[in-house]
């Protein structure tokens, strides 16, 4: 008795095929034995009653779960500490973004409900594959006219789905609905179709297949072919592509870098002149008249006794021009880094070192104006390179010109050294050692206009040489530079 369900629908299709991309023959896949494929109806159990059912129903959940878990602990660790959890979401988060974590039993649930409704991808999949495969030859024909009024007429685009819908599901549901009326090859008249009167027939629904029924294990076969499918045509994308476009040979990707740049430059320029319509319609009747078996017998004949010789000579060729024409940079890239040193005037009037920092703390730095300390190291030997670089030179050198890098920063309220030690001191702020409470007597408008024809001339923002009363503000800085080059990082340590 076969467990044919009539309101399931799911994969009685033929196996769908197996994809070899590098010419090895991957396992066949075992066949569900035959005391596998029995449906319910075959069970041995032949109690009757509420309590028999029962007790087939739980015996039939434990063999499912026993199955399915025996499968699932091949691949998944047993141990929870091994598993990675989702953190709880937080509070007032974004509503839909919890997800269960990962559960054994949910897993074997979720896993038999998706196999058992899985078989209409498998059905699509193995039509589409008897259509390019020239199966019947009249589908494939019809496939590629309607193909091609498609591309001739990109508007009918939208009508597709639509016409689907009406004569794949709509017509074949109602026909089913009202079925032609049975009559014997005896009789002397047929009776034709008739879509009139009652519906003769209940609908058709779709249902998920009955678990370890037949259909279930069909499902389990295409499920694992599918996912080999899918491994080998990973592995395949990964060893033609990755090798290429990942820099590890740098002057094959370079060249291929060009090639790609090249090509884009031409098609932002030509794309709009380029006729889409005949190009689409060409591929789409080259790429499925390849499918027909005279056609790949021949293409393989090709191969093998014209194109496969001049493959090498073709590598050869692309060989020669990356590595005379790609030129690449040997030397690593130098650049200048510095680093300033700052000195704080101590209250015996003397100077102390106190840090080496990646800025110069003038007095209108942000740190200055916010109140913070500067930020850095306070001996020579800890100061590093930037990440990725390394010392190109064995010592720090003090940078000369010290009013060039002040006017660049754009720096004022300093003394710059051009001389000596080349030191850039804060200037003394006389408003800073007044005295706080002192108020100044109220000035009349004459007296206004004597102090302002006496007030002296306004300072530079920078001056040079020493200061003329002695007195500086509390910092001073000095900047030293240094070249870094990039590290070259060999090729097993990526």
């Amino acid at each position: 008795m076969d467990d044919y369900n009539a309101e399931a629908f799911v994969n009685r299709d033929d196996p769908i095929p197996t994809v070899v991309l590098d010419g090895s023959t991957p396992p066949r896949p075992r066949t569900p034995s035959t005391s596998a494929e029995h449906s319910d109806s075959e069970t041995p159990i032949r109690r009757k009653g509420l309590r028999g059912r029962l007790s087939a129903f739980k015996e039939k959940a434990k063999i499912q779960d026993q199955l399915v878990e025996k499968l699932l602990a091949q691949v998944v660790p047993l141990d929870d500490a091994q598993i990675p959890q989702d953190e709880p979401s937080q509070k007032g988060g974004s509503p839909g973004v919890e997800r269960p974590n990962f559960n054994l039993t949910t897993m074997s649930n979720n896993f038999r409900r998706f196999n058992a409704r899985i078989g209409v991808v498998f059905v699509f999949q193995a039509r589409v594959i008897r259509v390019l495969s020239w199966k019947r030859p009249t589908h494939t024909l019809s496939f590629l006219a309607i193909y091609t009024f498609i591309c001739l007429d990109p508007y009918l685009l939208p009508v597709l789905p639509l016409t689907i819908l009406l004569i794949g599901i709509l017509v074949p549901n109602f026909v089913a609905r009202h079925p032609a009326a049975e009559f014997s090859l005896s009789s002397e008249q047929a009776i034709g179709y008739s879509p009139h009167g009652p519906p003769l027939a209940p609908a058709i629904t779709v249902k998920p297949v009955k678990e370890l029924s037949r259909d279930f294990f069909r499902n389990m076969r295409d499920l694992q072919n599918s996912m080999e499918d899918f491994s080998q045509l990973h592995d395949g994308i990964i060893r033609l592509m990755v090798p290429r476009t990942n820099f590890s040979d740098e002057a094959l990707s370079s060249a291929l870098f060009v090639v790609l740049f090249v090509a884009c430059l031409v098609m932002c320029i030509a794309s709009n002149v380029l006729p889409w319509r005949l190009i689409f319609l060409a591929l789409g009747w080259v790429v499925t008249c390849m499918g027909h078996p005279a056609i790949q017998r021949q293409l393989q004949t090709a191969h093998e006794k014209h194109i496969h010789p001049q493959e090498e000579k073709a590598r050869g060729w692309v060989e020669n021009w990356v590595e005379k024409d790609v030129i690449l940079d040997s030397a690593p890239e130098v650049r200048e880094v510095e680093i300033f040193e700052l000195q704080r005037l101590s209250n015996a009037g003397e100077w102390e070192p106190w840090i080496f920092s990646a800025s110069p703390y003038d007095p209108l730095s942000a740190q200055r104006i916010a109140g913070d300390r500067p930020v850095g190291t306070r001996f020579f030997e800890d100061v590093l390179p930037p990440k990725g670089w390394e010392w190109s030179e064995k010592k720090w050198a003090l940078d000369l010109w010290s009013r060039e890098w002040v006017e660049e920063r754009i720096i004022t309220g300093v003394e710059v050294e051009t001389e000596g030690e080349r030191w850039v001191y804060d200037i003394y702020d006389e408003q800073a050692t007044e005295k706080v409470g002192v108020v100044e007597p109220p000035t009349t408008p004459s007296s206004k206009g004597k102090e302002k024809a006496k007030a002296p001339p306004l300072k530079p923002s920078w001056e040079e040489g020493e200061d003329g009363d002695g007195r500086r503000g509390e910092w001073r800085r000095r900047r030293w530079v240094r070249l870094v080059k990039r590290k070259n990082i060999p090729e097993a340590a990526v």
